[in-house]
């Protein structure tokens, strides 16, 4: 039932979108007629006017239109698991993903979306080696998906004593949390390995055994939860993390074939690509690919990225279109 009102829901857009449409367009008509017609200048006045509205009306529908046929991905209306890695670096590393993680923390907020982290590993200063965590509300993983790839941070560490400037680099997986029903796992393909959960330092660590580690023997994809209080629990996360891989490599291979076909690689969707500078000096935050940048880097890793991600939903969009209207 939810799917299918997910699905009543987008065709009822391009309904009301073709009767939008077909109003202005008689409106147009109407006003074009009146101008051919009459000679009284108020009036011809106020038909150029409507004629005027009309147009400006019409070109936006007409987009929405085509935007709203174009074949939705299944993941449209998915949940997201996010993973954010510490990559070169050190613990500067570290202290950046800790800053990525709390960048979307605060970006979930404004959306009113609920944010879950199911796995994680930290250091002693504050950073984060990695962590796993789910965001659910409307639309969470089509606005997000587009922050998978290599983010770069340059600035002088704390550490620093001469003040030079640091690269360092944390890698963001955004895969989209999918339903039992969307991808069949068979049991024997699954290892699980129950162990003792605990936190830094070695605090907080469980007297029974609640940890899960599930390894799914074909692929040798492995997944660990450690944060929820029962195994059951745990294992029950773990399953929605290995879900959510073994969707996201099925449609890596599928974009790959697609892209081969076209001849057109779907660069966003490639994890080791450099797609976003955080840069602390000039206070100023570059995303390579669709050279967007904005010099409030504060606001941003406050959680102010609608900048970001609306213009590369718009490149996202604007590309599909192109691929569509050139079969």
């Amino acid at each position: 039932m939810r799917r299918l009102g997910q699905e009543y829901s987008d065709l009822q857009r391009v309904v009301d979108l073709w009767h939008e449409y077909e109003s202005a367009s008689k409106a147009l008509d109407e006003a074009r007629n009146l101008i051919a017609e009459e000679t009284d200048p108020e009036m011809l006045d106020m038909a150029g006017a409507e004629a005027s509205e009309m147009e400006a009306r019409i070109a936006p529908l007409i987009e929405g239109i085509q935007g709203a046929l174009i074949p939705k991905d299944a993941t449209e209306h998915a949940d997201a698991v996010i993973e954010i890695r510490a990559g070169a670096g050190g613990d500067e590393a570290a202290l950046f993903a800790a800053d990525l993680l709390r960048m979307y923390q605060r970006y979930a907020e404004t959306r009113g979306w609920k944010l879950g982290v199911l796995d994680s590993s930290e250091t002693g200063v504050g950073g984060v080696k990695e962590v796993v965590f789910e965001v659910s509300g409307d639309g969470a993983f089509r606005r997000l998906k587009l922050e998978s790839g290599v983010h770069r941070v340059q600035r002088v560490p704390s550490t620093e004593s001469q003040g030079r400037i640091h690269t360092s680099t944390a890698t963001v997986a955004v895969l989209p949390k999918v339903e039992e029903v969307d991808l069949e796992i068979n049991d024997i393909d699954i290892r699980t390995d129950v162990y003792h959960s605990g936190g830094a330092g070695g605090q907080n660590v469980n007297k029974v055994a609640t940890a899960i580690r599930l390894t799914h023997i074909p692929t040798g994809i492995v997944v660990t939860c450690q944060n929820e209080r029962s195994q059951l629990q745990n294992r029950q996360k773990a399953m929605e993390i290995l879900r959510a891989r073994l969707w996201d490599e099925q449609r890596r291979q599928q974009q790959s074939e697609i892209a081969a076909d076209r001849k057109a690689q779907v660069g966003t969707g490639d994890r080791s690509e450099k797609i976003r500078t955080y840069n602390f000096p000039q206070s100023r935050v570059t995303d390579h690919r669709i050279n967007f940048t904005s010099h409030q880097l504060d606001r941003v890793l406050e959680g102010n990225i609608d900048e970001f991600v609306d213009a590369l939903l718009s490149e996202e969009q604007a590309r599909k279109m192109a691929s569509v209207t050139s079969r």
